[in-house]
């Protein structure tokens, strides 16, 4: 949600220096994001149009209305400007009294009332990235506040931070910081007598993924989701490197699901949600809901996939390379991908790169061996009992297989 160009630009890291980095961290004890999140955010759907009261209980209704609250999506998120442009004379932050005439609280109530949870954003500079009043120096009155309003999950993004003595939109560097200024929002929120997910929105900056499970339930490891194929290419093929650093309690967040939003191709579809589901990030909505398609609902409806990514086990899914397959590139997406899972191994096959026929032996995927096992395609429900498996797939399409191990 910030300036594209310049957060590309700020894309640095590589696989290697990921993996080198030692993973063993104390993770965040506030009971919360135990498994990945699920629930939706107004930004992709409507940026600062979908900012509003109405839009949160409308989509509310609709987590119910479609089966969405009955396979476990609970956050009902909303994004930058719900404010006012600035504070009151306390320094408080204020609803927007056009989008929330009866505050948000009354709709936080509400939707409580339905069995759900609602979330909010903020911004740890002096403004938000949309321009309305960040959380700087008002960290500790902002999580009271939120604690008042029966907020439960926090956004926090990292536009207009001090950059060189300055301050811009996106800051390129230093990077250093950013560890600082999440932390201190974190302590305020810990401090604010409820139990808030905290969601940290700082672009994998600074090597999060090494530390951000000691401050926050989730972190974003990459630059944004654009709503394209490209987007969903870098950012899957960052997260590969970064499997060690999720489990019960903070997740790698891939950013916000773009299903839906007309950019991507129904397989572009299964992929991202296929990846993100076996990468273990929090699955975030982010399609007006009152206009879903069918073909869009059935895969974000997919109860299979919804039990990987919400696993108890709660291991990430890496890349895994095959006798005879090539090695891996930097920057694209890996054929062969895996992951544990409390009762099995998932499996997953992706055509990135075009139209391809690919199989696989279970004695070359971790954690299995040479065995027969059972195995279910979880996108078209297909079953069998074997030693290996091979998919024809489309470009860009992508099979998930469970095999039962227990």
């Amino acid at each position: 949600m910030k300036s594209r160009v310049a957060l590309i630009a700020a894309l640095s890291w590589s696989v290697d220096a990921r993996s080198a980095v030692e993973p063993h961290v104390k993770r965040l004890n506030n009971g919360l994001g135990l498994k990945p999140a699920l629930g939706w955010n107004s930004w992709n759907a409507g940026q600062c149009s979908a900012a509003s009261a109405q839009f949160a209980l409308d989509t509310a209704n609709k987590f119910i209305s479609l089966g969405l609250k009955d396979l476990g999506y609970e956050y009902i998120n909303i994004d930058d400007c719900w404010s006012t442009k600035s504070r009151n004379a306390t320094g408080h932050l204020v609803p927007d009294p056009g989008k929330w005439p009866n505050g948000i609280k009354a709709v936080a109530d509400q939707i409580h009332a339905m069995g759900l949870k609602f979330g909010l954003y903020g911004c740890a500079g002096t403004l938000t990235c949309a321009g309305y009043p960040g959380s700087e120096g008002h960290e500790l009155q902002d999580a009271q506040t939120l604690a008042s309003w029966g907020v439960d999950y926090w956004k926090y993004d990292n536009c207009y931070t001090p950059c060189n003595g300055g301050r811009v939109q996106t800051c390129q560097s230093p990077q250093g910081n950013t560890r600082t200024w999440m932390t201190t929002m974190g302590t305020a929120l810990e401090k604010s007598g409820r139990k808030i997910f905290y969601s940290l929105c700082q672009w994998g900056r600074d090597n999060v993924w090494t530390w951000g499970a000691s401050v926050g339930n989730s972190w974003r490891m990459s630059v944004d989701n654009w709503n394209d194929w490209a987007s969903v290419v870098r950012i899957a093929s960052a997260a590969a490197g970064m499997s060690q650093y999720a489990g019960p309690g903070g997740f790698n967040d891939l950013d916000m699901m773009q299903l839906g939003n007309g950019k991507l191709t129904a397989a572009e579809e299964r992929t991202h949600f296929g990846l993100w589901a076996m990468c273990k990030s929090p699955i975030i909505l982010g399609n007006d809901l009152r206009k879903v398609s069918s073909a869009t609902l059935a895969i974000i409806k997919n109860a299979d996939l919804l039990a990987v990514n919400q696993d108890s086990l709660g291991k990430a899914a890496t890349t895994f390379q095959p006798p005879g397959a090539p090695k891996p590139v930097s920057g694209q997406i890996y054929p062969y991908w895996a992951g544990p899972l409390s009762d099995g191994v998932v499996i997953g096959l992706v055509a990135a790169s075009g139209a391809a026929t690919l199989s696989v032996n279970f004695k070359d995927v971790p954690g299995l061996g040479s065995q027969s096992y059972s195995w279910k395609e979880l996108y078209t429900g297909k079953t069998g009992t074997g030693t290996n498996i091979s998919f024809s797939l489309s470009s860009h399409d992508m099979a998930v297989v469970k095999v039962k191990t227990k």
